[in-house]
Parts: C-alpha cells; sequence; structure tokens
C-alpha cells in the first residue's frame, strides 16, 4: 500500500513519537497529528506528582517546543477529537464535522478513565489530563479533608502528594492492600505500611457505595460495609478503559484495546500505539496492553518502523515506576498474579531491596524499592529468561 499521508490520532506520546520517528525513517509524505487536547503534546506522568505538587509549571510538562514541533513538518489538529473510522473510504470523523483522509492510520486515542454514579457532585475529581491536574490541584491549595478512591499507581500517587502537601488523607480500595493488582500482596502490604508511617488512613478492603453530596457539593463517602468518611474533595481513580469508542462499527477488532499484531498491525495500513493497543509480545508468550510512559514511546518507534517497511515484532521488557513520598518503586517485566515472590538483594524490612517474579521458576518481571542500580541490574534476568536458585 502506497502512504502518501499518514495520520495519527492522539498527540500525546505515542502519537507524537510515532511521528517524529515517521520523519527519522525517511517518510516525506504528509503526515498530520491529530490531538483532543487544545495543549500542545505533553507529558502525563508529571501529573499526579510535579504537577500536583506544584513543583513544576505546567509548560514543563511539554514533549517539544513550538519551535521543534513545526520542524516536524507536520499538520496539527489540536482541540480535535476523533469521533468515527470509515475503513471503505480511508477516512476519520472528527467533532467539528471534518472527515480527514488517510493512507495510513495510526490509533494512540489512550484511554478513559473509569468513574462511578454520584461522581458528577462538585468536589469529585479524576486526573487523566493536564486541565484536571490543574483543577485537583486548585482544590487540594483549599486545604480539604481528601479522599481517594482506588489504591492503584495514580492514587497512591495522589495520596502521597496530598499527605506531603499536610493535607488529611484517607487511601480507599476494595482489595485488602494497595497495589495489589500491580505487584500483588508482598508489596501491597509494604505500600500500604508506607502510606500509614506518612499519616494517610487506609480503609482497604471494602468498596464504595455511594458519596454523599449536599447542595450538589460532596461532603463524604458511604462504604459498602455502612461506614461513612468525611471529604471536601474525593479523587476517584479506579482504573481506566481504551478509548476506542469512536471506532465501534470499523470493523477494527477491539477487545481490551485496539487488537494488533506483532508489529503493531490492526487492519492493512492501520496500526495503533501506546495505551489504547494490545499486541502479543513475543517475550513474554501473552497479549498485553499496557499503560506505562516508555511503553508508549517504544511502541510508537515500532509502529512507525512498521509503517516504512522495517517491521520487526514488538517484544519489549516494560519498564515503569512509581514515586510516593521518599519511594521509588521501579519495575521491569510482568507481574503475573500467580508469580512466586523472591528477594534477590536487600530486604523488605530495610525497604530497599530488589525481587523477583517467578512463573515456572522463570523470571518474568523484577521490582525495585528504593534500589535503581540494583533493578537495572536484575533487569538481565528478565530479558535473559532466566531460571536462576533462588528461594
Amino acid at each position: 500500500m502506497s502512504t502518501r499521508h499518514v495520520v495519527v490520532a492522539g498527540a500525546s506520546a505515542a502519537g507524537l513519537t510515532t511521528a517524529e520517528n515517521l520523519r527519522k525513517r525517511g517518510y516525506a509524505g504528509k503526515l498530520t497529528l491529530v490531538g483532543a487536547e487544545p495543549h500542545l503534546p505533553y507529558d502525563r506522568p508529571p501529573l499526579s506528582k510535579q504537577i500536583l505538587a506544584g513543583t513544576w509549571a505546567p509548560e514543563r510538562v511539554r514533549l517539544r517546543e513550538p519551535d521543534v514541533l513545526a520542524g516536524l513538518d507536520a499538520t496539527l489538529l489540536l482541540g480535535h477529537r476523533a469521533t468515527g473510522l470509515d475503513l471503505a473510504t480511508r477516512r476519520i470523523s472528527l467533532d467539528d464535522g471534518t472527515r480527514l483522509g488517510f493512507d495510513t492510520l495510526v490509533v494512540a486515542t489512550g484511554v478513559t478513565p473509569r468513574s462511578l454514579p454520584g461522581a458528577d457532585l462538585d468536589g469529585v475529581h479524576r486526573l487523566r489530563i493536564l486541565d484536571d491536574a490543574l483543577a485537583l490541584r486548585a482544590g487540594l491549595l483549599a486545604g480539604p479533608k481528601v479522599v481517594v478512591v482506588g489504591a492503584g499507581f495514580l492514587g497512591a500517587e495522589v495520596a502521597a502528594v496530598a499527605r506531603a502537601m499536610g493535607l488529611d488523607v484517607t487511601l480507599l480500595d476494595p482489595l485488602p492492600v494497595p497495589m495489589r493488582r500491580q505487584f500483588g500482596d508482598r508489596i501491597g502490604e509494604l505500600v500500604g505500611r508506607l502510606h500509614r508511617d506518612h499519616g494517610t488512613r487506609l480503609r482497604c478492603g471494602t468498596g464504595v457505595a455511594r458519596f454523599l453530596g449536599r447542595g450538589g457539593r460532596v461532603v463524604g463517602v458511604e462504604l459498602a460495609d455502612g461506614s461513612t468518611v468525611d471529604a471536601d474533595l474525593v479523587l476517584v481513580a479506579v482504573g481506566s478503559i481504551p478509548a476506542t469508542g469512536w471506532l465501534k462499527g470499523s470493523g477494527l477488532p477491539l477487545g481490551d484495546g485496539v487488537e494488533c499484531d506483532e508489529y503493531g498491525q490492526a487492519a492493512p495500513g492501520v496500526y495503533a500505539a501506546g495505551d489504547v493497543a494490545s499486541w502479543p509480545n513475543g517475550h513474554f508468550g501473552v497479549r498485553l496492553r499496557l499503560e506505562h510512559r516508555m511503553n508508549a514511546t517504544e511502541q510508537g518507534m515500532a509502529v512507525a518502523a512498521a509503517i516504512v517497511g522495517e517491521a520487526k515484532p514488538f517484544a519489549p521488557v516494560p519498564y515503569f515506576w512509581s514515586d510516593q513520598y521518599d519511594t521509588k518503586i521501579q519495575a521491569y517485566g510482568i507481574f503475573p498474579e500467580d508469580a512466586r515472590v523472591s528477594v534477590l538483594d536487600g530486604t523488605f524490612e530495610d525497604r530497599k531491596f530488589v525481587a523477583a517474579y517467578l512463573r515456572d521458576d522463570t523470571v518474568v518481571g523484577v521490582l525495585g524499592w528504593n534500589d535503581p542500580r540494583g533493578t537495572r541490574a536484575a533487569r538481565k534476568l528478565v530479558a535473559d529468561r532466566a531460571t536462576p536458585q533462588i528461594s
């Protein structure tokens, strides 16, 4: 298929990386980058950390400055959301009625935060985009009682920032420990201890029944066990779903995201990258969809290579991290529920360690707690599919 016009739907890390790497690999045709937000492409991880804490100005999250973007020789359609795809005519529809033709399409529309009933009350926030982060920070500056619903990456990081600001913070999750979905019980218990040590209250093991409001504003949260928690501000951080609603009925394979092959292709001339894409990772022998910053960059690079005829199976060792209080958690690989966890170096008690996650005696993931050097070294165990003799 001749590619004279590449349209990238999504102008965050995955979309911008795809566009930049197309140019680096010699693509000289027409290039259009469509973004739902009016902001120049920006980085998302700092939203729950530096932006929320106020240590960075909003402009600092930009991925590229305007002069660099101008050098990309691309049309930027910012503030325009993709609303539909017609594969037969090879056009996407935008929210202003525009129908944009393409030869090759890259879907990089990311994810949409899940919500809960009653989340339309004033004072109930979510955090996905820059405007969300700025609104949440403004709310925190008023000194409210804060309740964070959901103790995964996002919820735990926001709770840490709010507590560091001196606020009264309660972290809720239906599972027995924080971050259990990500890393299991042993690490989850340690995350819970970290938050308690810093004065955050944890209410784990019971879900949210409803939000309590007065005059249209949130005043508390009622839990499934009948108890209540007072709140002036609530963050709902209960996960996300792939932003594929605009693709329904298009004929693209949609499951947990846009289902691609090992090269990132979902249909002839249609690719997906970043949080919205799922693909078979040959290194681990499983289909993955990752909401991690590094994956967005790496997958964008892989898709650009495939578009210009230099396709290679995309099978990285995923990398991601979380900063909470004075603790850095870093991870390489995957962390299945049935994995066995063994400490490679250090101890849980000292809160400086590297742990391996093993499936069938093969290391599929390593996690480091306040040990960046040791964690980087342990990555090789995942890359080599090592079967070390560890307890």
